[in-house]
């Protein structure tokens, strides 16, 4: 039995010193002395502890968000208006076609379309403050979906007019910019678009593209935007992409919009649209 304490005497030596040194060199203390030094933290009751922070509210953007007037406000920071002298020189001659005669007058009056301020996510998980115009028919379903998708941090890259892109619909899908109306026809077609009235709206489009199979009885597949091709392929899983789980999906259905992803000869799965009286 001797013969062991010796050993063991030293082994026990051995790890007194270990702690010493472990104590010292890495400057520790003990839970006791943690909890005498933070106090706050140790003994905090639930009520004590921090919350999550907050949904920013417009206020924080107030000084970059659009003056608001004789329009209707949603909620604080998305409302919409009558178009104001300032938005009429902006978008006419680019998305609001100027007119020789009343023969050729456009088919939407700009008293019938609205300018609307919302604010959204962007791929940065940062709010922004958004621009559309749209019909007065709409302008209440958009400013309650874009409300809810905001409230819901739901991510949109970009919400721009698209006068920004020279009335370039293939410019601004490719910036993946979020728009709506646009005076303009179908792609590849003679016949007006629903967004020449301010009755439908592209979200998102790089990442929702426009398809349209056997173009022109070709046989090939004609995809737009450029580059957004593997997007298409919608068995896949990829951030942003809007199908039938999505909630934007959900909240236009929910509002009576038609979606260009339940179409049968082509596919537009970044286009939602709505018929009005």
């Amino acid at each position: 039995m001797n013969k062991w304490l010796k050993p063991l005497g030293l082994l026990a030596f051995i790890i007194l010193v270990c702690s010493v040194l472990v104590r010292v060199l890495t400057s520790g203390e003990t839970l006791s002395e943690y909890a005498d030094t933070n106090p706050e933290i140790a003994y905090a009751t639930p009520s004590q502890t921090p919350s999550p922070s907050p949904i920013p509210e417009a206020s924080a953007l107030s000084s970059e968000t659009p003056e608001f007037s004789n329009g209707i406000q949603h909620k604080d920071g998305f409302f919409y208006q009558p178009l104001t002298d300032d938005v009429i020189a902006r978008i006419t001659g680019i998305s609001y076609p100027v007119s020789d005669n009343e023969a050729s007058s456009p088919a939407v009056s700009y008293e019938d379309l609205r300018y609307m301020n919302v604010l959204y996510y962007d791929f940065n998980g940062e709010v922004q403050i958004g621009e559309l115009i749209c019909n007065q028919g709409i302008a209440q379903d958009l400013v309650e979906i874009f409300y809810e998708l905001y409230r819901n941090e739901y991510q949109i890259e970009k919400i721009r007019l698209i006068d920004e892109y020279d009335g370039d619909d293939t410019a601004s899908m490719l910036d993946n910019n979020t728009s709506c109306f646009n005076y303009r026809v179908v792609d590849g077609t003679d016949s007006l678009s629903k967004h020449a009235i301010g009755c439908a709206i592209d979200i998102n489009p790089f990442y929702n593209p426009y398809v349209v199979f056997n173009k022109d009885g070709s046989g090939k597949t004609y995809i737009s935007p450029e580059g957004s091709e593997i997007y298409a392929d919608r068995s896949q899983d990829f951030p942003y992409k809007i199908d039938e789980n999505d909630l934007c999906y959900k909240l236009f259905k929910e509002h009576g919009f038609i979606w260009g992803g339940d179409w049968n000869s082509c596919k537009d799965y970044q286009h939602f649209q709505k018929t009005i009286q």
